[in-house]
C-alpha cells in the first residue's frame, strides 16, 4: 500500500515538474517577444516584466517533490559515507523530518495566501489577473512535497535499514 501511494506520488511530482517546465517556456518565449519589442520594433510591451515576475513563484516551486524523487538536493556525501547502514538510515529520517517541517510552514503560509487572494479578488496591477492563479500552483507543490516527504519517510521508517539506501 505505501509503495502504490509512494508510486503515485512520485508520478504525480513528474506532472507537477512537467508543469513549471513548461511555464519556463512560456517565461522564456514572452521575455524574448519583450526584448524583440523593445529593441528591434521599438515599442516595449509593459506586461513582460509583471507576468514573468508573477510566472517565477509557481515555476520555482513546482520542481521540489521531483527534485526529492530524484536525490537532488545538496547532501554532504563523506559524512554519509562514513556512516553504516543504520547511520544512514537515521539520517535520511532526520533530514526528511527537516523537510516535512519546512514543508508544512510553507504549505500552510502557500494556502492561506491562495485563500487570501482569492476572497479578496485582487488581480496583478497591469495583467489584471487573478493573484491566486499564480499562488495557487505553489500552494499545490509545497502540499505535495510536503505529502511526498511524509510518504518517503513512512517507508524509510518501515524497510530495513540496509535496503534504505534507495532513498537517500
Amino acid at each position: 500500500m505505501l509503495a502504490t501511494i509512494e508510486r503515485s506520488m512520485e508520478r504525480l511530482a513528474v506532472w507537477l515538474a512537467a508543469l513549471g517546465a513548461l511555464i519556463i517556456v512560456v517565461q522564456t518565449v514572452w521575455i524574448s517577444y519583450g526584448v524583440f519589442m523593445r529593441y528591434v520594433v521599438g515599442k516595449p510591451d509593459g506586461t513582460v516584466t509583471e507576468a514573468t515576475a508573477m510566472l517565477l513563484f509557481p515555476a520555482a516551486l513546482l520542481g521540489l517533490a521531483f527534485a526529492l524523487r530524484e536525490n537532488a538536493y545538496p547532501t554532504v556525501s563523506f559524512l554519509i559515507d562514513a556512516l553504516g547502514p543504520r547511520g544512514r538510515k537515521a539520517l535520511n529520517a532526520l533530514n526528511l523530518v527537516l523537510m516535512i517541517a519546512v514543508g508544512v510552514f510553507f504549505s500552510i503560509a502557500g494556502v492561506q495566501a491562495t485563500m487570501r487572494a482569492f476572497e479578496s479578488g485582487t488581480a496583478s496591477e497591469i495583467l489584471l489577473w487573478p493573484r491566486y492563479l499564480f499562488w495557487a500552483p505553489g500552494a499545490l507543490a509545497l502540499v505535495v512535497f510536503t505529502v511526498y516527504a511524509s510518504v518517503r519517510l513512512l517507508s524509510v521508517l518501515t524497510c530495513p535499514a540496509e535496503s534504505s539506501a534507495k532513498h537517500q
